[in-house]
């Protein structure tokens, strides 16, 4: 059990790689804080760990209110008595369909980028009383490279969200380093999830980011799940300010 003892407080939890991680992290013994900005997914959530002979708990709110976003540190702390370990997996991407390109820009950096941000604001203290903690942000392979020729992707904001992402990521884990708290960063490739189904339900799409993955296929959420669960635990102990690159290959290109 490699988390055996430990609450975890994981954002986004309401389905893909959120989802997969809590059903991972209690798999290894951690009680889980199931946070999604639909209370109903995150109560789902919760249900799946709890049918899978694990302890958890749903907390609806949105990571871009800092009210809620205490009040998902404080379901933690109220549930299970402490935090140890936040996985900030809410995010959304540039794809919004109806507004305007600066109400994208907003949206997109707001959610992925001040998200992150403000839960980690509201977790680090508690981390202190507990003694020290894990911080897993996700990033992405956008936090490293531009889009692709072809794509579009100039004003796109999610890149610029997430290079935020991995840049928050290395200076909170300096700061933080003398108190017992690692922050780190997951930066997977494009992952089969709700937030790219309308890429892999477009088969030209699907082919094309296929193709960019050496390995031929796209990532799983189980996948990102498996690098969180690592970062999370003791064994990486002196892993703190990295970008942990989970892609198939896509950035060794």
């Amino acid at each position: 059990m490699r988390l055996e003892g430990k609450v975890a407080l994981i954002t986004g939890a309401g389905s893909g790689i959120g989802r997969a991680a809590a059903v991972r992290f209690a798999a290894e013994g951690a009680r889980i804080v199931a946070s999604d900005i639909s209370e109903a997914s995150a109560a789902e959530t919760a249900a799946i760990v709890g049918e899978s002979g694990g302890e958890a708990t749903g907390s609806g709110g949105d990571v871009v209110s800092s009210s809620d976003a205490m009040a998902m540190v404080q379901a933690a702390v109220e549930a299970y008595g402490r935090l140890d370990v936040l996985l900030n997996s809410a995010g959304v991407s540039g794809r919004v369909d109806g507004a305007t390109h600066e109400e994208v820009w907003d949206k997109v950096i707001d959610v992925n980028l001040k998200g992150t941000y403000l839960v980690s604001w509201h977790a680090v203290p508690e981390m202190e009383k507990a003694g020290g903690g894990s911080i897993i942000n996700i990033g992405s392979i956008m936090s490293l490279v531009g889009y692709p020729v072809g794509m579009g992707g100039g004003f796109n904001p999610y890149n610029a969200s997430k290079g935020g992402v991995l840049q928050f990521t290395r200076n909170l884990a300096v700061d933080l380093a003398r108190k017992n708290i690692r922050v780190n960063c997951i930066c997977p490739g494009y992952v089969e999830t709700n937030m790219t189904r309308p890429l892999t339900e477009n088969p030209e799409s699907y082919e094309f980011l296929k193709e960019r993955h050496p390995m031929g296929r796209l990532g799983q959420p189980e996948d990102i799940a498996n690098a969180a669960l690592f970062l999370a635990s003791d064994e990486a102990a002196f892993v703190t300010g990295a970008p942990l690159i989970v892609d198939g290959g896509y950035t060794a290109q």
